[in-house]
């Protein structure tokens, strides 16, 4: 029953049902247009969130009251303008991204949608860059979706410094329909990734394209 109702769910969503959907229910104004389309503009991989993704990220963010919110990968700025709305004008958002022209671009979509002084944009590697933003936590939430391979080590520092209550959400959870791959470490490090996360926080990962875990960190 599960598989047919997967296979249902694949052909009902074609591309006009979804932009139907897209349009009503995630309804963009300029600044998140300018972003979401940016990619194709500058010839960046449009690896970005999908609309409906990201208003998911940004009402779960919502239902908390998140107010101090890190990104692991920013790439333009798409899902990190989602991440500025959500937390509000008193709210702070630390991102980092490993490109620093993906990370001029982002900052310039944010100061365009008016949210540059509730955000961040830190340059460089994340493994590197984490430790520095200890000192702003306890965080209300980690959103990652970086490099594959590191998602383990994502999670762990997420387990350690996301508030009890507070949210881990990660994006190509499914990664790319190979998560298991018993011959690729990447999916490896994401299988490992899935059991930590489930083990410190109460998780689920929803069934979207790219499969998009959400958790809520107990204790």
């Amino acid at each position: 029953m599960a598989d047919e109702r997967t296979r249902a769910g694949e052909r009902y969503a074609t591309a006009d049902l979804v932009a139907w959907l897209d349009a009503l229910h995630v309804e963009h104004d300029g600044a998140l247009r300018e972003a979401f389309e940016a990619p194709d503009r500058h010839g960046i991989p449009a690896i970005q969130l999908g609309r409906s993704d990201a208003k998911t990220v940004y009402l779960l963010l919502r239902l908390i009251g998140a107010r101090r919110v890190v990104e692991i990968g920013t790439l333009v700025g798409y899902s990190t303008l989602w991440l500025a709305r959500a937390t509000g004008p008193e709210g702070r958002v630390w991102t980092l991204e490993i490109e620093p022209r993906h990370a001029e671009l982002a900052r310039a979509h944010l100061a365009a949608a008016g949210c540059a002084d509730r955000v961040e944009v830190l340059v460089g590697p994340a493994l590197e860059r984490l430790p520095r933003l200890e000192s702003h936590g306890p965080f209300d939430a980690v959103f990652i979706d970086a490099d594959k391979g590191n998602y383990d080590a994502y999670g762990r520092w997420a387990a350690r410094h996301v508030r009890p209550g507070g949210l881990l959400i990660a994006d190509n959870a499914h990664y790319f329909g190979k998560l298991l791959d018993p011959d690729s470490a990447e999916a490896a490090a994401m299988r490992r990734f899935h059991q930590e996360a489930a083990a410190s926080f109460d998780t689920v990962c929803i069934p979207t394209p790219d499969g998009l875990l959400a958790g809520i960190r107990r204790g």
